[in-house]
């Protein structure tokens, strides 16, 4: 791995080390021996970023990292990502622990000396920080003395595109047999040594909206042998989201909004055709379940007067992330131990979309939100160009999620 150093980010003075020791003293000793291993394989993933289906070589050096620690792993089917076990030498439940491996179509503008060497491509969203994270978790499981249960390491492609690479886990058979299944998320304006814990909706279900209006275009001086398309997509770009807000229960937080919208090319043109396009996102499951029918019957109802004719294409995403309240009182629990009392925070609900999702689908699970600011540098959120990720939660998310494993197994 050809990175740019060797060495942990410092902690500014004056400040503790959020990742110290809390044991057990096996954990301890796999963090002091790993951690300089661990920030070399993340600047490295960071400097190498791969966009969703694309992370073949993000998916053979974490194969190579495990190999080579005696744990065996197995790609998945498509050929990126990978699944392994470790059997903790006694009886209990199974425990999938999730992270994704893709990157984004984001120019990088961080600044930093490991920042991405690919053009147009970065990790501006944490997720090499998640799979080292779940590297470093399985490489102090392996070496504990024992523990009780199984533990599924999901290391999952694509979660940035729809649908996403949950579903090859699903249909790979990796979550067969799975009595809970966690996560943790980078949150930038959290504070590195925190982890944001939630019941409930945490993330929202996002859905495409995309509607073609056609028409008999004409001059704009006899609009009255034409069907006016412009007119007709500023009803429903106006009306839509006031009439799904009456329609689904107020509290599911439905939000739609266009972030595009075409129509002609002359100011005394009526054009024969226009576009839409916007996301509809719902923290409610079941809202989520109606909002397709509500928002087909409508448009239908909208577009009626004008006369126009349309096709509306809506493309169900990823469901809302739903944290089981057991399994959050687990991670409470974890934090608490790994991390100390104080570490525990609340998470806020985010409009963003997860698949993890489609994880909870198969079992019950959570997930949680892995502080990364560092206090010092502006916040900027998900997603942006100037993303950083304070590496000192490297080891509070190592510690986060053996504790996790420590407390499903009690």
């Amino acid at each position: 791995m050809d990175d740019a150093s060797d060495e942990t980010t410092p902690a500014p003075a004056g400040t503790a080390d959020p990742g110290a020791g809390r044991g057990p003293a096996w954990l301890d000793e796999a963090l002091s021996t790993e951690l300089p291993r661990l920030v070399r394989l993340r600047r490295h993933l960071h400097a190498h970023p791969e966009l969703s289906w694309q992370e073949s070589a993000t998916t053979q050096l974490l194969h190579d990292v495990l190999a080579a620690a005696g744990i065996p792993a197995q790609v998945l089917p498509g050929g990126t990502g990978l699944v392994a076990e470790l059997d903790g030498g006694a009886p209990g439940p199974v425990v999938g622990l999730r992270a994704d491996i893709d990157a984004l179509p984001v120019l990088e503008g961080s600044g930093l000396p490991f920042a991405s060497t690919v053009p147009g491509v970065a990790h501006a969203c944490g997720h090499d920080v998640h799979t080292t994270v779940l590297v470093g978790t399985a490489l102090a499981l392996h070496a504990a003395p024992a523990f009780a249960g199984r533990v599924r390491l999901l290391f999952q492609p694509a979660e940035e595109r729809m649908p996403g690479g949950s579903h090859q886990l699903v249909a790979s058979g990796a979550l067969e047999g799975v009595d809970r299944v966690f996560a943790l998320h980078c949150d930038p304006r959290v504070p590195v040594g925190q982890v944001g814990l939630r019941v409930g909706s945490i993330t929202s279900a996002c859905d495409m909206i995309e509607l073609e209006v056609t028409g008999p275009g004409g001059h704009t001086s006899r609009p009255h042998l034409t069907v006016d398309v412009v007119g007709a997509l500023a009803m429903v770009a106006t009306r839509l989201p006031l009439l799904v807000n009456r329609r689904l229960d107020p509290r599911s937080g439905a939000l739609l909004v266009w972030g595009a919208i075409q129509a002609g090319a002359a100011s005394n043109v009526i054009p024969r055709q226009g576009t839409l396009g916007g996301t509809l996102r719902v923290m409610d499951r079941a809202a989520w379940e109606l909002a397709e029918p509500v928002v087909t019957e409508l448009v239908e109802q909208l577009l009626a007067p004008s006369g126009a004719e349309h096709r509306l294409t809506y493309i169900r995403g990823v469901p809302p992330v739903v944290n089981d309240a057991a399994s959050v009182a687990l991670l409470q629990r974890a934090v608490t131990a790994g991390v100390g009392v104080d570490a525990v925070t609340d998470a806020e609900q985010s409009a963003g979309a997860e698949d993890f999702a489609v994880l909870l689908d198969h079992a019950p699970g959570a997930l949680a939100r892995l502080g990364v600011w560092d206090g010092l540098e502006p916040q900027v959120d998900l997603h942006s160009s100037a993303f950083r990720a304070d590496e000192r939660a490297i080891p509070v998310g190592v510690r986060t999620l053996v504790h996790t494993v420590l407390a499903v197994g009690e």
